[in-house]
């Protein structure tokens, strides 16, 4: 089978990564030939090795840096890659020079709903993998052909997160006792996330909820300053904060709703359709790709980004509803089996792969 190269520049360690991460394991498990190529000291690195996915460190300085764009094309050749698959700026310009420089076909992801301002490192791809539909059509107002850009939402691994999971652990973990209903944040901790609205609907949710518990789980650049805001508004007793932690299905099992308050940018959330599976109702912002994934009022609630009053209200619903939170949860459920599995996001990516080696099948294809 071909081998595919991910490429990723990123230092940190967030939905981007882990999306890597389970694509090519999934590549591997499905007898393909599989690896990562990213920063040395990367939170991906990281993972990866622990993970047991072949990563190769490749320090990569900036998009004009020709050693790492030789390193790269020496791991092509060493490995004999078949496709390169990018993922963030500078690696794409250098992965995609690299596999150029030797006649290898190059797919790019675009993972942020962020408006793209120069398409110029787009034009380098053979095909643009999109997180989704609101995704894919900020690149194409950019100006690249819509043939050649195809909406893959991130898949969920139903062998992890599955209506069978337990919670018990992790409420037993944060010693939540009876009746006391958990709310969660499960996101890398930056600005554009929304942690800070969060907060506030803590806030107003304690209010008329005392006995509610939040959590949030994840790390990043904002974490110190998250911390601090939890204890300047007198929620420490109240919020606990995990840090980043690899049993997300036990985490998702234990809450009785996730809460995505996403107030600038969102692609297609992974951890939207890891809570439906598991069984968890959701609250999100009307922000990126999150109205792709939660239809209001069926398995989730929709709500402005930046509105803190409307995300404590939309929270306080489904917890004083017991009955419509199971329903929403089997709706969620049936949401994940039927489209959003990671077979299902694979099986088409594969099918990018597949139709740019010249075996057969149309990447514009909606499998």
């Amino acid at each position: 089978m071909p081998t595919i190269l991910h490429t990723e520049a990123s230092l940190g360690l967030g939905g981007q990564e882990l999306r890597i991460l389970a694509e090519t394991r999934w590549l591997r498990n499905h007898g393909w030939g599989a690896l990562v190529a990213c920063q040395p000291g990367s939170g991906l690195l990281a993972e990866a090795r622990a993970a047991e996915v072949d990563a190769v460190a490749v320090r990569m300085r900036g998009v004009v840096d020709l050693g790492a764009l030789w390193a790269l094309r020496r791991l092509m050749r060493a490995r004999a890659v078949s496709l390169v698959h990018t993922h963030s700026s500078t690696d794409s310009w250098l992965g995609a020079l690299a596999a150029r420089s030797l006649g290898l076909p190059v797919v790019r992801s675009r993972h942020v709903s962020i408006a793209i301002r120069s398409a110029l490192v787009y034009r380098l791809a053979d095909r643009i993998v999109t997180s989704g539909e609101a995704v894919r059509a900020l690149v194409v107002a950019a100006g690249i052909p819509p043939e050649r850009v195809v909406a893959i939402p991130p898949g969920v691994d139903t062998t992890r997160f599955h209506p069978a999971v337990s919670g018990a652990a992790v409420r037993g973990e944060l010693r939540l006792g009876a009746g006391e209903p958990l709310v969660g944040l499960v996101a890398n901790i930056r600005g554009s996330k929304g942690h800070n609205v969060f907060l506030e609907a803590a806030r107003q949710i304690l209010a008329v909820a005392p006995r509610a518990r939040f959590v949030i789980v994840g790390d990043g650049v904002g974490y110190e300053d998250v911390r601090r805001r939890v204890t300047a508004l007198g929620l420490a007793e109240r919020v606990m904060m995990t840090g980043f932690r690899r049993d997300i299905p036990e985490v998702m099992a234990a809450l009785d709703v996730l809460v995505l308050p996403s107030i600038r940018s969102e692609a297609t959330s992974q951890v939207i359709p890891q809570a439906l599976a598991v069984g968890t109702p959701v609250v999100a912002t009307t922000v990126g790709g999150s109205p792709e994934l939660l239809r209001d009022g069926e398995t989730g609630r929709l709500v402005p980004p930046d509105d803190a009053h409307a995300l404590a209200g939309a929270v306080l619903e489904i917890l004083r509803d017991p009955a419509r939170a199971r329903t929403m949860a089997r709706a969620g459920q049936a949401t994940v089996a039927a489209r959003l599995t990671l077979d299902a996001a694979m099986t088409r990516t594969a099918a990018v792969y597949r139709a740019l080696l010249g075996d057969g099948g149309d990447p514009g294809l909606t499998i």
